[in-house]
């Protein structure tokens, strides 16, 4: 899917942070944006992680139907996982946790879609971390007739995943520990040399904004767009001393880190050559609509609870203010294409 600039056609690619179903409907207001550009529907490619996941892979669900918006908001505002599920997973056998969070997806989202059900939308990635190799293991489908369903990683290799469930790929996306153990998969589905099985976690753990397919070549994209609902980074001037406390402010500060050298990342591509970048983080007071809005949005919790009708609007506001800030000064040409 392409959109033309200047007597060219040029692929948009957009990645959906992390961020629980706070970021689902911060993503959500960038997608009604996008759609009253008309861009939406022009949309190349799609990388996700956990709460983008969710909204990502609902989006692919419903490729070009105009309603689908509407469906995913009312979701969002009606639906809660993480209380279920974790009360299932102290019942249950630990392992059952995750099972319950896939079940739920299939049950109010996806039905029982497979990855190679989504062929004709957009290039889907759906971002988890390898806790065995470190790496960004993905489910990857979408792109028309050319485009494989995979799953997979550098260094272990890909294997064919047309069957492979799409609520469960996104359970693995979304699997934020210590609230979800690991999805399990077995050689049968996953049969990478020398390894017997493999445990995928939160795309976050990895990268919480899913940029990396943004920059693989072989999507040969021009345009890059990076919504960030994930929880910013804050300054406490009272630091902590206790144990847990101090692990909990240590993960933060390591996903800031990534967070800051994911967006070097893009700038540096874009200096060399590459796509043209813009991203917007839902902490950014530059382009909010309202005094305020940030704050706000900030504060949300990144739980899988329902959000309020408030909640939905400042999200929606504030991600379609930042996107439209973003758009009209770094890359005002897309939206006349």
């Amino acid at each position: 899917m392409t959109i033309n600039v200047g007597n060219s056609e040029k692929r948009i690619g957009m990645a959906l942070s992390g961020g629980g179903f706070r970021a689902a409907a911060f993503h959500l207001g960038a997608f009604r944006k996008l759609h009253q550009f008309g861009l939406l529907w022009k949309l190349d490619l799609l990388t996700c992680v956990s709460g983008g996941s969710i909204a990502g892979a609902f989006l692919a669900c419903h490729w070009g139907e105009d309603d689908a918006l509407d469906k995913l908001e009312k979701y969002l505002r009606t639906s809660s996982i993480a209380v279920s599920s974790v009360i299932g997973g102290v019942l249950d056998p630990f392992h059952s946790r995750l099972d319950k969070l896939a079940a739920t997806y299939e049950r109010d989202l996806y039905g029982q879609r497979t990855l190679g059900s989504l062929q004709n939308g957009p290039r889907l990635y759906l971002n988890s971390t390898n806790l065995a190799t470190g790496n960004m293991f993905f489910f990857v489908t979408g792109g028309g007739a050319s485009g494989k369903a995979e799953m997979g990683e550098w260094e272990l290799g890909t294997n064919e995943a047309a069957g492979f469930p799409l609520s469960r790929a996104v359970a693995a996306s979304s699997a934020f520990p210590p609230v979800f153990p690991p999805l399990k998969v077995e050689q049968d589905q996953y049969p990478a040399a020398g390894v017997d099985y493999v445990t995928l976690s939160d795309g976050g753990v990895y990268d919480n904004l899913g940029v990396n397919p943004l920059l693989r070549k072989r999507n040969a994209l021009d345009y890059l767009i990076v919504s960030d609902g994930g929880k910013p980074f804050s300054i406490d001037e009272r630091p902590t001393e206790s144990g847990t406390a101090v692990l909990v402010a240590a993960i933060d500060i390591l996903m800031e880190q990534v967070r800051g050298l994911q967006f070097k990342r893009l700038e540096l591509n874009a200096s060399a050559g590459g796509a043209k970048p813009v991203w917007f983080s839902i902490d950014s007071t530059i382009g909010e609509e309202r005094e305020g809005d940030a704050a706000f949005a900030s504060a949300i919790s990144t739980n899988l609870t329902r959000l309020s009708a408030p909640e939905m609007a400042v999200l929606g506001r504030h991600a379609g203010a930042l996107l439209t800030h973003r758009l009209q000064t770094y890359v005002p040409e897309i939206l006349g294409a």
